[in-house]
């Protein structure tokens, strides 16, 4: 298929299964199609009046057939639906060993953060062999995070953050396109995926690693922000003690409970009177539009690195 690319390179471990369900669904759509043209225009001529006086004859119908007409296509219905919600549960939780990316969109741009603290604009670099998991959030509009070759894509939702997933299996150099409209400059909002053999990896981390890792960054933001005045590590603050929360379960004033995941702390941080913690009054002020996109995946990474001591860490994907 070379000379004729119809599909994109398969570069991961979900790209042959994706162009699988793909093609089924449409053999078993195109062969319906040309079916039911085929008995129209057989019926047509084998059935068509062939003088003004003619009447047809009373058709009493057949249980067969319509049990047959019936049992077939829902077959074929329940293989396609089965098939594909399996692949959806399987590229909707991440492998617990996974890899984490930090991916903004900004109208026209990919910045991608690594928690080593490499930047990137437009680049993703990635082990091969590896799971990959891409926490995506925007800075403006809705974008889109599109790796054809992985056949995976997450929109980038202002206001709060979406995940992907994959695991490459080819080296080399793939597209990153945004697939919605998001503006004048759309078209050129597109980036490339660098997939690497694991040592090659490895030393492209190490010359490119910055002065300060995502969390540490997220520890300076921290104090910045004087978070550390309120979430105190025993407990003794206006806040709660942040020590341990990452993958556990929040008590709530409402009496419900919630995991402590990603998209609790940032809403946290961004709308602190949403869920109020049980035990502490909502005096946390809001930091909405004072950090960045950025900043928050940055102070999300310090707060998960909040262990107590000896504990290992959760895996909350």
């Amino acid at each position: 298929m070379t000379p004729f690319p119809i599909f994109p390179p398969s570069a991961s471990s979900v790209a042959t299964e994706m162009d699988l369900i793909y093609l089924f669904i449409a053999a078993v759509s195109a062969f319906f199609v040309v079916l039911v043209a085929a008995l129209v225009v057989f019926f047509t001529v084998k059935y068509r009046r062939r003088h003004p006086s003619e009447v047809g004859a009373d058709i009493h119908g057949s249980l067969v057939l319509e049990l047959t007409w019936t049992v077939i296509p829902f077959i074929l219905a329940m293989v396609m639906f089965v098939w594909g919600a399996d692949l959806f549960i399987r590229l909707s939780k991440s492998p617990a060993n996974a890899m984490d990316v930090y991916v903004v969109g900004k109208q026209w741009m990919w910045k991608v953060q690594h928690p080593e603290g490499v930047r990137e604009i437009n680049e993703l670099h990635v082990p091969l062999g590896r799971p990959v998991r891409v926490v995506i959030g925007s800075e403006d509009v809705v974008h889109s995070f599109g790796i054809p070759a992985f056949r995976v894509k997450m929109d980038a939702v202002p206001g709060k953050w979406t995940t992907l997933w994959f695991t490459a299996t080819k080296a080399g150099t793939y597209h990153i396109f945004c697939n919605q409209f998001c503006g004048t400059k759309h078209s050129g909002m597109i980036g490339q995926v660098i997939a690497m053999p694991p040592q090659e990896y490895e030393a492209w981390l190490a010359g490119s690693r910055g002065t300060m890792t995502a969390v540490q960054s997220g520890e300076r933001l921290f104090s910045d922000l004087s978070c550390i005045t309120c979430h105190k590590e025993d407990s003794t603050g206006r806040g709660p003690s942040l020590v341990g929360l990452f993958g556990g379960q929040v008590q709530l004033t409402n009496g419900s409970k919630v995991v402590a995941d990603e998209t609790y702390i940032r809403e946290s941080i961004m709308n602190s009177q949403a869920k109020v913690v049980q035990g502490f009054m909502p005096n946390m002020p809001t930091f909405q539009g004072m950090v960045s996109e950025e900043n928050l995946m940055q102070l999300v990474e310090y707060i998960k690195s909040l262990k107590p001591r000896g504990a290992a860490t959760p895996a909350v994907k």
